[in-house]
Formats: C-alpha cells, structure tokens, sequence
C-alpha cells in the first residue's frame, strides 16, 4: 500500500478523529481505558453570557486545566482562585490523583505556585524572549511502585 504524507493548514474534524482514533487504540492496548470527561466551570454575566471560566479533562487518573481565564475587569476578586479550588474538588470527586496545567512567562506561573502548584518543567524560548512552564499538583500521596 502506498501511503502520503501529506502537510495541510486546512485539516478536517475527520483527520483529527482519525489521529485520536489510532492514538486510543494504542494507548487502551497499554494502559486500558483513560475514562476522559470534560470539565467547564463558567464565569457568567447576568444576562448568561460567558466571560471566563475554566476549561480542562480528567483521564488517566489526572486533570489537566487546558486554559484558565478571567477578564481583566473582574480580576483581584479571587476568581481564578476560586475556579481553582473548584476545579480540585472536583479532580478530588473524579479520583484524581492530581492536576497538572502549563503557563507562559507573560501569564500566571506566581498565581499557581500560591496556590500550591510545583513546576516540573520548563521550555525556555518558547516564546522567544519567554519560556513555558508546567506545573502540577499533587492531590494524594505517590503510591510506590509495584
């Protein structure tokens, strides 16, 4: 069979699936199932609109927050802190043995380190003149191995 590598800024839904399908697979035949859920915790307006909020997943026993988001307007209220708590009491309720996210030089590295986060790694660079850090936390103790 002859197979193309194909390169495309216009990927479709269908390719992507098609990626996660294959990846799945491979990772079930390791591991068993991830158990992924989405997560939301939504900052509203009155009228419903949405602000901000909190966006991430639980699998693999872990959360992951994917993007974090409060408008400036609303800051120094203790919101991010408040979608934070709520997002690991709910990693908590899930069985989540903790919770990992990353941030950029220009963003919030402090904020999560107040809230008990520990970096375990960093891309320098990236962006130039910047670096990207990823924390995580810790929600029970590490099991030893065997």
């Amino acid at each position: 069979m002859d197979i193309a590598l194909v390169a495309t800024e216009a990927p479709t839904p269908e390719d992507r699936a098609a990626i996660i399908a294959a990846l799945t697979r491979f990772n079930e035949s390791q591991v068993g199932p991830s158990n992924m859920r989405p997560l939301a915790l939504l900052l509203r307006d009155p009228r419903g609109a949405t602000l901000g909020g909190l966006w991430g997943r639980t699998g693999y026993d872990w959360m992951f927050i994917e993007l974090l988001a409060v408008p400036e307007s609303l800051r120094g209220r203790g919101l991010g802190a408040e979608l934070m708590r709520r997002a690991e009491t709910v990693a908590v309720e899930r069985g989540c043995a903790g919770i990992w996210l990353d941030t950029f030089s220009f963003q919030a590295r402090p904020f999560y380190e107040k809230l008990g986060y520990t970096l375990f790694g960093e891309i320098a660079g990236y962006p130039r003149g910047g670096a990207r850090y990823f924390l995580h936390k810790r929600l029970e103790p590490l099991s030893p191995p065997g």
